[in-house]
Formats: C-alpha cells, sequence, structure tokens
C-alpha cells in the first residue's frame, strides 16, 4: 500500500472520531432548527471574505517571493489557490504544490520556495498567538474565561510561541550563518552516496537562498507583517460573520480566541481538515464563552464549509490552468512534485 495512501487512510480514521466526538450529545432536531434560522445574507458574505482571504495570501506570498523573484499576481493567486485545495483533498500537499507551480513560470528553485512556505506558516503563527494572547491579556472581559480554563491556555500559548520563536531562530541561523551551517551539512552528506549527498546539498543550498525575506529592509519586513495581520483579521471577520448568521452574541474581539482553538484543531492532519476544525471550534465556543452545544455545533459545521467551500471551487476552476487534474494532483502529493522539483533544482543549479 502507498505511503500517501496509509497516511489518507489514518486522516480519514482521525477525522472520523473527532466528528463521534463533536457530535456526541447534539440534538440533531434543535441543530436543524440553527440551520434554519441562519441569516443567509451573512453566510454569503462570509463566502465572499473567504475568497478575499486567499487574495490577500496570495499578496502576502508575492512579498515572501519577492527577493528571489517577481512573480504575476494571477500566477501566485492561481498557486495558492490550487495548493490551499489540494491541501483539502491530501493534507499537507499544498505546502509541496505551490512553490512547484511558481518554479514552472518563473526562475525561483522549487526549494527556495518551500522556504517561503515555512516563513509563511512561522509568520502565520506568531500572528495568531499574538491575537490570542492580546484578547486574553487585554480584551477579554473579566470573569468570562475560567481561571483554570485561563491558565491552560496561556500555558499553551506560551509553549507554541517559543517553538514558533526557535524554529525562527533556526531559520534565521542558517541564513546568517549559512556558511558554516552547509560546510557542516556538507560533512554529513559526505558520508552518504555521491550522487544523492550533492543532491541534498544543492537543494539545502536552494532553501537557504529561499530565505532572503530575512535581510529585507525594516519597512518590507513591516508590510509583510501588516500584510499577515490583515490576512487574520479575515479569517477572524468571516467566522464571525458565521457566527453572527447563527445569531450568537459574540464579540469580533473574541474571534481571536477561536482563532488559536482552531489552529491547533486544523494541525491534526485529516482530509479537509474535517473533525479536527469543528471539534476545536465547538470547545472555543462552549467551554470559553458558554454557547449552547446545538448552535455552536450548527456554526461550526456552516463555518467550515463556508471557509473551504471557495477554495474548493476555485482551485477546482484554476486546475486546467495549472494543467493538473485531481489524480495528478494526488500523484504529485506522493512522489512526482518532489521528485520534479530536485531535478528542476539540479538542473537549476548547474546552469548556475
Amino acid at each position: 500500500m502507498r505511503r500517501e495512501t496509509v497516511r489518507l487512510l489514518l486522516g480519514v480514521g482521525a477525522g472520523a472520531l473527532l466528528l463521534l466526538l463533536f457530535f456526541k450529545g447534539v440534538d440533531f432536531r434543535a441543530m436543524g432548527a440553527a440551520f434554519s434560522r441562519a441569516d443567509p445574507v451573512l453566510l454569503a458574505a462570509s463566502v465572499a471574505v473567504s475568497a478575499l482571504t486567499m487574495v490577500l495570501r496570495s499578496w502576502r506570498w508575492g512579498e515572501l517571493l519577492r527577493p528571489l523573484g517577481r512573480v504575476g499576481f494571477l500566477d501566485l493567486f492561481s498557486a495558492t489557490v490550487v495548493g490551499f485545495m489540494a491541501g483539502l483533498v491530501i493534507p499537507r500537499a499544498g505546502e509541496v504544490l505551490r512553490p512547484y507551480l511558481v518554479s514552472r513560470r518563473h526562475a525561483i528553485r522549487t526549494s527556495a520556495g518551500f522556504a517561503s512556505i515555512i516563513l509563511e506558516r512561522i509568520v502565520d503563527l506568531v500572528t495568531v498567538l499574538l491575537l490570542f494572547a492580546l484578547y486574553l491579556r487585554v480584551l477579554a472581559p473579566p470573569g468570562q474565561i475560567a481561571p483554570g480554563l485561563r491558565s491552560v491556555l496561556e500555558t499553551s500559548g506560551l509553549l507554541a510561541g517559543a517553538a514558533a520563536l526557535g524554529a525562527l531562530g533556526v531559520l534565521v541561523a542558517l541564513h546568517w550563518r549559512a556558511e558554516p551551517v552547509l560546510r557542516l551539512a556538507d560533512r554529513v552528506f559526505g558520508l552518504l552516496p555521491a550522487r544523492l549527498g550533492a543532491a541534498l546539498g544543492r537543494v539545502l543550498r536552494s532553501f537557504a537562498s529561499g530565505l532572503a525575506i530575512l535581510r529585507v529592509p525594516p519597512a518590507r519586513m513591516a508590510l509583510l507583517a501588516a500584510q499577515s495581520l490583515l490576512v487574520w483579521l479575515s479569517i477572524a471577520l468571516g467566522l464571525h460573520l458565521v457566527i453572527r448568521a447563527f445569531d450568537i452574541a459574540l464579540p469580533f474581539p473574541g474571534m481571536f480566541l477561536l482563532l488559536g482553538f482552531l489552529t491547533v484543531g486544523v494541525a491534526i492532519p485529516t482530509p479537509g481538515m474535517v473533525g479536527g476544525f469543528h471539534e476545536a471550534f465547538l470547545l472555543a465556543l462552549t467551554e470559553a464563552f458558554g454557547v449552547d452545544r446545538n448552535a455552536a455545533a450548527a456554526a461550526g459545521v456552516a463555518a467550515h464549509a463556508v471557509s473551504n467551500l471557495p477554495v474548493l471551487l476555485m482551485g477546482l476552476a484554476l486546475l486546467g490552468r495549472e494543467g493538473l487534474t485531481l489524480r495528478r494532483v494526488a500523484d504529485m502529493a506522493e512522489d512526482g512534485a518532489p521528485r520534479e522539483a530536485g531535478q528542476a533544482d539540479a538542473v537549476a543549479g548547474q546552469g548556475a
């Protein structure tokens, strides 16, 4: 059985278990009634905001790639949407697919583009944690969150922040102290067969070149920070519109706490983020905000749908532009994109 098939089956199993936990204790009749009362205008607005989020993500990724080369917005948007759509079908496929799609049209090595994806993930985590901390420390009404839960959330946030800063520190070291790190890597790779060691060395050097965003002027870094804030404020707005559509009275800043929960939930590699998203959404609304379980469950199902539907539809529409099919995406997630990326980087390295 193929490795990707095994991962997919494990993801499906995990998602099914989380969905069972999500629906446990839910009154389906009350949940159906909540759906029937939901405001369709607000739900439609949330779908539009989800599409806007992809525009903002594409814009920000262009800024991350700018030190490596200028990429037209349409290419950025197409690769971003198709990549995120692929990630819904096959967990983590987008991280490989997005830089590969850009490298086919622009002189940016895939491994260097992959470095921009790693940086993007770290910036996302730091942004969410800052908003999460802002809510816990400043914006949360007194007494809203039980002391025990607050302590757990603060400790979890500190640990996640330390991990994110640690990962960023490793990337900074790889960039600013690249030669000592690469020399050490060459010694390690020298223990491998010559062809494999040389290929790994080229990929690592290309990856290090993708960290060029770390040496841009402060004004460009400030722009990246502003772009990231806009991305996550748009995600928060989309969630808030869904919650308001179900007549759940939560203030907009409360979405910053919800984002923290969802970041943990979607980290579970299930197809389409099914299960992890739902259970995290439910826990946040019921445990932190005291929302009725049935209403929270209905809003969670709707939030998952409207967050992902635009990505799925736009991604399917843009597959043809990228010369792909869903079957091809699945094959690339298994081994196609990494192999072709390695070949492309090897050719680029020889040309350099």
